[in-house]
């Protein structure tokens, strides 16, 4: 089952197209990584997921439920942390879930008990009657998740969740999203830190205007970089790159300072011949390793391809 599906969802504001004919099919359960660049359309994508805009065109569904049509019932399925999120300094945490889970409709009984589970659950029990106002920002972070959350939410939509936090607190913020998804619910991340989405997401979104690429971190690799090896030289590599492009089972080779790094077909297969052609053409191979790209790699490269592809057009 999807918990997220759109057909060319549009949006436009006059003659500023921010988001042009979007397809996403999200399966529940899911971490999805919604990558771009700043001004590519990210906000206004999850404002019309969450039934906050209407699409100027297209459809959207999430948890079964039509973003136009059933606004009121999607608003109820979703949580929303915001890249600046709300919330009352002088209020203790528990005065703050409290007040934000009636807002949602809970019984006084049920706010009190969601409160004190998520306050518990991102271990901020100690602290909460203490005023918001005195937390840190990974606290109040940590706070505001709780506050998307109280309405248990089959969708949750967390934008920029660790942007400003000190790498510990970072960590505890992806910690509570693995947590999420381990109790079956679907996140929707959107994010500059690629390191974290790579550690995090089972579906990767790259997104400027349009979708550009959509798959899992590994299949991004694999179809942009296939299977590649760094070969460590004990000398300059670039006089060598010729020579390696030219063999027949090697798709592609780059060269910096005493570094090849050579795309073949099968490694295993093909390592010895490579390393062979190289003693043979005189270079002193030290060791050769197997190359994964990270994820910043992979989307420099298809932003790349994106801007290629826009400025034939």
């Amino acid at each position: 089952m999807n918990a997220i599906e759109c057909h060319r969802l549009t949006r436009h504001f006059d003659r500023l197209v921010a988001v042009a004919d979007l397809d996403l099919a999200i399966p529940a359960g899911t971490i999805f990584g919604f990558l771009g660049p700043n001004g590519a359309g990210k906000t206004t994508t999850v404002r019309m997921l969450c039934a906050l805009i209407a699409p100027s065109s297209g459809t959207a569904r999430v948890a079964g439920f039509d973003v136009q049509t059933q606004a009121a019932a999607v608003r109820a399925v979703t949580g929303i942390l915001t890249e600046t999120p709300g919330l009352y300094d002088t209020l203790s945490a528990l005065e703050n879930l409290t007040f934000f889970a009636r807002l949602y409709g809970l019984s006084a009984t049920q706010a009190a008990e969601r409160a004190a589970h998520y306050l518990r659950l991102f271990e901020l029990w100690e602290r909460r009657n203490d005023p918001v106002g005195g937390f840190s920002k990974g606290m109040r972070q940590k706070l505001a998740i709780a506050r998307a959350l109280l309405h248990d939410p089959a969708v949750v939509f967390l934008d920029e969740p660790t942007a400003g936090l000190d790498p510990a607190a970072a960590r505890a913020v992806r910690d509570v999203i693995k947590t999420l998804r381990a109790g079956g619910r679907t996140i929707f991340l959107t994010t500059h830190n690629l390191a974290e989405a790579d550690e995090l997401c089972d579906l990767i979104g790259v997104f400027r205007t349009r979708l550009i690429s959509l798959d899992t971190p590994a299949n991004l690799r694999a179809r942009l970089f296939g299977q590649s090896v760094r070969v460590v030289l004990a000398g300059p590599a670039a006089p060598l790159a010729p020579l390696v492009q030219q063999l027949p089972f090697v798709s592609g080779v780059d060269a910096e300072e005493r570094v090849l790094l050579v795309r073949l077909a099968n490694p295993d297969q093909h390592n010895p011949a490579l390393v062979r052609a190289l003693v043979a053409a005189g270079a002193d191979v030290c060791y050769l390793e197997p190359f994964t790209p990270s994820l910043e790699t992979v989307y420099l490269e298809l932003m790349q391809e994106a801007v290629t592809v826009d400025s034939a057009s």
